[in-house]
């Protein structure tokens, strides 16, 4: 009988640590943040910024209680052309000098049928505004011992909700962002 109540109790443990919130490090080298905006309402010009970073933690448990980091590097601002990467960097734009993180941090989280209603605070440019998105899982593995976990989202934003309101027209108000992220523990 003792070896019964043992087991159980061994089960028990296993269960509820398994249950247990998991972070995960977002990995630079394989996520990537894109973005789109339309120049002189013709075509549209894409970048991206470099190094992505920020930590993701997911409890099964209880959802609610899963949070999404994720800060960007204005000064890593790359579309390709290094004069346009310069100007993108300055008191035009980015004002990389004054405000040289992009950040999102969570507030609040619901499970979904294929991965997280998000709803957190965006600052850009000094402003901060909520914002939610709706985060697609897209797998989850493991690459050697290491527990990985990706995914994705489309974000579309007004620049002069964020007080980036210089040039627009030559450069539209609207931008859409791709994030795509792999992270792991």
């Amino acid at each position: 009988m003792r070896i019964k109540t043992i087991l159980a109790l061994v089960f028990l443990t296993s269960t509820f640590s398994y249950g247990a919130a998991t972070t995960y490090v977002v990995d630079p080298a394989h996520s990537f943040v894109i973005f789109r905006i339309k120049h002189m309402d013709t075509g549209h010009v894409y970048g991206r910024f470099n190094e992505p970073n920020g930590t993701i933690t997911i409890d099964d448990a209880d959802p609610s209680k899963s949070s999404f980091t994720l800060e960007l590097q204005t000064q890593k601002v790359d579309t390709g052309i290094q004069k346009r990467d310069d100007h993108l960097r300055s008191p035009d734009f980015f004002n990389a000098k004054q405000f040289p993180t992009i950040k999102f941090v969570s507030k609040e989280v619901k499970k979904t049928d294929k991965g997280y209603e998000v709803t957190g605070d965006l600052t850009l440019h000094g402003v901060t505004k909520p914002i939610t998105v709706n985060l697609e899982q897209t797998g989850q593995g493991s690459m050697g011992p290491r527990q990985i976990i990706g995914f994705e989202t489309t974000v579309d934003l007004k620049r002069s909700d964020f007080g980036m309101k210089n040039m627009i027209g030559p450069a539209a108000d609207d931008v859409r962002l791709i994030i795509s992220l792999e992270a792991g523990k």
